[in-house]
């Protein structure tokens, strides 16, 4: 099956879904994307044969996201699972992330681009512990939108006390997170209830569906408001005949808008200069605003490399060397005071060591752990790092592209943890400064 699609429908939503085990988001993934005709036929006939399969008379939508082997036999969510679907509306870019405790980490990397967030609730289970985790973690990464979708209300005879209770409860967690925006939607995925289409059961609701707020969700940001950060990615020199001279700098646009003719700073160097000339698709153009790919030319020729930041000389982010975050660690082993890690920022890495961890979230009451040691697996904290070299960073409030960073394991390039620099969402811990690690192998800064 397929929909046609309107050409005018050109805006992209990027939402991840998340909740407890058992609370049927792969169900509803596989509804929305049966009941919005965005399911091919053949997959709709292979879904059929793995649910007669396994005994099942009606079609099992779970399987249309859960693909790994292991998924399937379990009945959960391991790895995260992205689907690309559209409706007349709008295009979407969809992650179905796991739900189990041990699995928090892929749910940082499905939100971590996410524009919306739908967590699941269980109507006969409420708000659980899990719940409050992935709400923190939406919060903590900055979603700005969230749907609460109390699932399996045809469990608990379509009652209206019940999804409101829940509603009430969930609004208020999100609230003291500072979740800018929830919308609470009570659903059966199973039965298709207010996913795609209004229920029948549930007169009393008077909102949109699933995919109504989906598609209507404003998403559409002005480029124009934030502040322009261009992370060199590659130096292109051709030195051919006809191109001798050119001299240019490939990368992505974070974030904000670049002319020719402005004045930009590149860093950590300090050095100034004026843009010459932009090069987007083989053509030249006079503005590039984020997320474009483009080449940059500059008047002057300076030293500048991969790694290195280009911004406006009005609106230059600060450099610096001690870096405060909040973090979740994503590695089996923990993180430790004193590791030795490498920090990798848009397209810059650099060495750096842990140098405290003052906290460590306590996801029930929001409260933060006092200097807990280490963190573990799925650990969300605070970290204290120096880095060898100075940093262009915003802060993750400001900027989810150039306020994020990565810390990797030296010996092997293993993801280590995923950090967020500057404040988080509830009050920090004050501690004591960590000792200073001695060191003797290059790692003392």
């Amino acid at each position: 099956m397929s929909t046609s699609i309107d050409p005018a429908a050109t805006s992209l939503l990027r939402f991840a879904t998340a909740g407890s085990v058992d609370d049927g988001k792969s169900t509803l993934v596989g509804r929305l994307l049966h009941d919005s005709k965005s399911v091919l036929a053949d997959q709709l006939e292979a879904v059929e044969r793995a649910s007669l399969g396994r005994g099942q008379q009606a079609p099992d939508l779970a399987l249309l996201t859960d693909g790994l082997r292991a998924e399937r036999e379990q009945g959960i969510t391991i790895d995260v699972a992205y689907r690309y679907f559209a409706t007349p509306r709008r295009r979407f870019i969809l992650a179905d992330t796991p739900g189990h405790v041990q699995y928090t980490r892929n749910m940082v990397t499905g939100a971590s681009t996410a524009e919306l967030a739908v967590v699941l609730v269980d109507a006969r289970n409420g708000v659980v512990e899990q719940t409050r985790r992935h709400a923190a973690v939406a919060a903590l990464l900055r979603v700005p939108h969230v749907v609460l979708a109390v699932n399996k209300m045809d469990l608990v005879d379509y009652a209206e006390p019940v999804f409101a209770d829940i509603a009430e409860e969930f609004t208020a967690y999100a609230a003291s997170l500072g979740v800018p925006d929830v919308t609470a939607v009570p659903i059966s995925a199973l039965a298709g209830d207010n996913v795609v289409t209004p229920s029948a059961h549930m007169d009393w609701y008077g909102g949109p569906t699933v995919l109504e707020h989906l598609e209507s969700v404003p998403v559409v940001a002005d480029p124009t408001g934030d502040p322009a950060r261009f992370p060199v990615q590659y130096v292109i020199r051709p030195q051919t005949p006809e191109h001798r001279d050119y001299r240019g700098y490939a990368g992505q646009l974070a974030s904000g808008v670049l002319r020719v003719g402005e004045d930009v700073t590149v860093l950590p160097s300090g050095r100034r200069s004026t843009i010459a000339g932009i090069d987007a698709l083989g053509s030249q153009v006079d503005v590039a605003w984020a997320p474009q790919s483009v080449t940059l030319r500059l008047a002057d020729d300076l030293d500048v490399s991969r790694g290195d930041l280009i911004a406006p000389t009005t609106g230059v982010p600060g450099l610096t060397r001690d870096v405060e975050a909040t973090v979740c660690h994503v590695a089996d082993r923990p993180l430790r005071v004193g590791d030795r890690v490498l920090l990798k920022h848009t397209t810059r890495t650099v060495k750096a060591i842990v140098k405290d961890i003052p906290s460590r979230l306590t996801l029930g009451d929001l409260s933060q752990h006092p200097a807990p040691g280490e963190l573990a697996a799925n650990d969300i904290g605070r970290v204290v790092l120096r880095t060898a070299e100075p940093l262009a960073l915003d802060a993750y409030a400001d900027s989810r592209r150039t306020g994020s960073f990565l810390l990797v394991d030296p010996a092997d390039g293993t993801t280590l943890t995923a950090g967020m620099a500057g404040a988080a969402f509830a009050a920090e811990a004050t501690g004591e400064a960590a000792p200073a690690v001695a060191d003797d192998e290059g790692w003392d800064f």
